[in-house]
């Protein structure tokens, strides 16, 4: 009955694709545009920065960050990014069901496995009115059938926006950001995130959850840059 309802509704009133505007059914892409969506190749394991190759790049070999792994789904390109700055700019909320998709192949290694949105600071949250970083990785749990802690982190600092300043200083922006509540001690956390930029602000998250007790931090991002600006 849900599935013959399903057919009915979608007949009568189709979605239009987010991208190119024809009729997608029930879905918000179509499937000639999915099947075009942009991919990634031979990246780093570590970072997730197209390199050529899939081993760990120069940067993380130099300077391990304090996550162990990162996963991205797509390169923030045409039209990924259009669609993620429709759910963070726009309040396309319908938009988080789609994008949560995208991550939900790459799950998590096996063991004590804890999934965490990236926070926002309260102010930012109550600017924007939702955390779509929360909003992506909320279904993605529930998917995977894994316990999800929107509220075992907070952000403490409003930090400057990382996109308006020079690479060598996002890092010290982000320096004491997060605050834990309560131990992840013996617990693999899963970081789930909308973009990977430099990877400043998830490498101190992973730090601080780290300090309180994880094991192990990787990420799984929407989409990640395709090199450090």
């Amino acid at each position: 009955m849900e599935r013959v309802a399903r057919t009915v509704a979608d007949r009568l009133m189709p979605n239009q694709c987010f991208v190119c505007g024809q009729e997608a059914g029930s879905a918000l892409v179509c499937e000639a545009c999915r099947a075009d969506l942009p991919s990634l190749a031979a990246v780093c394991p570590v970072c997730a920065i197209p390199s050529g190759e899939d081993l760990v790049c120069g940067s993380c070999q130099r300077a391990q960050p304090a996550f162990d792994a990162t996963v991205a789904a797509l390169p923030y390109a045409f039209p990924v990014d259009r669609l993620v700055q429709a759910l963070k700019y726009g309040r396309r909320l319908a938009l988080t069901r789609f994008l949560s998709g995208l991550l939900e192949p790459f799950a998590p290694p096996q063991g004590s496995v804890v999934v965490v949105p990236m926070p926002l600071h309260p102010a930012r949250l109550r600017e924007r009115g939702f955390n779509q970083a929360a909003e992506i990785a909320r279904p993605l749990a529930r998917a995977w059938g894994l316990p999800f802690k929107a509220d075992a982190v907070e952000r403490v600092r409003d930090t400057v926006p990382q996109a308006t300043l020079p690479w060598i200083e996002r890092r010290r922006n982000m320096r004491g950001a997060f605050r834990c509540h309560g131990s992840f001690a013996g617990k693999t956390v899963v970081i789930v995130d909308d973009v990977m930029t430099t990877g400043s602000t998830l490498d101190e998250l992973a730090r601080t959850l780290k300090s309180h007790g994880a094991a192990c931090v990787v990420n799984r991002v929407v989409a990640r840059t395709p090199s450090p600006a």
